[in-house]
């Protein structure tokens, strides 16, 4: 019988890092789609689950987790007991800290802004989201260069955080052509056993 239940939007990028960890690590959750266009988000019932009335949120059992990187810590611990996903090394633990960080900072305010733009019409300042993506990637490009993975010599929640709007990035009106290390990574993490895909946009590039 499922015990966790996670609330997401198809089209979330924070909804699908969790999707992609639970496929992973081989959990199945029942999913509950919450229409942020018929502001599901905003009504009282997931008010209570998460008080900001953001996607994804994670029920398991009587605990509940708001905030997509939480989410991923809080799996990676409970239902990795070998601690692959989240090694329990300091100067790796971390490093995976930092990309997590730089998942709910510029990976957020560039790349995933952008796109929320062009994809659910968010009055944002894209111009200045496109110019943080493109110093992220060009950062990411640089530090890829010479390894295969994020924060350690195989993947981790790391890797799992960065990826899905780095992959979706033409979706926020950036070209991933000039970031061959960064597309090789993507492949590796497509690669895995259980990947699992977020469905793409026809916005931004892939409108063209």
């Amino acid at each position: 019988m499922k015990t966790l239940t996670l609330y997401r939007n198809a089209l979330s990028g924070h909804s699908h890092r969790v999707e992609l960890f639970l496929s992973l690590l081989g959990i199945e959750a029942t999913l509950v789609e919450v229409d942020l266009a018929k502001q599901d988000h905003r009504q009282p019932e997931f008010l209570q689950k998460n008080s900001l009335g953001q996607v994804p949120v994670l029920e398991d059992g009587k605990i509940t987790i708001a905030d997509s990187n939480a989410i991923l810590v809080y799996l990676a611990t409970k239902y990795d007991p070998m601690r692959q996903w989240l090694p329990a090394a300091a100067s790796t633990s971390a490093l995976i800290q930092r990309f997590l960080s730089l998942a709910a900072g510029p990976l957020a305010y560039g790349l995933a802004a952008s796109r929320k733009v062009n994809l659910f019409g968010a009055q944002l300042d894209q111009k200045k989201a496109i110019e943080i993506s493109l110093r992220f990637l060009a950062s990411l490009e640089d530090y890829l260069i010479n390894r295969l993975w994020l924060a350690a010599e195989r993947p981790t929640i790391a890797d799992i955080a960065l990826y899905t709007y780095t992959a979706h990035a033409p979706e926020a009106n950036v070209c991933l052509k000039p970031y061959p290390a960064v597309r090789y990574w993507l492949r590796r993490i497509e690669g895995l056993c259980g990947f699992v895909p977020m469905q793409t946009s026809a916005v931004g590039l892939n409108g063209q």
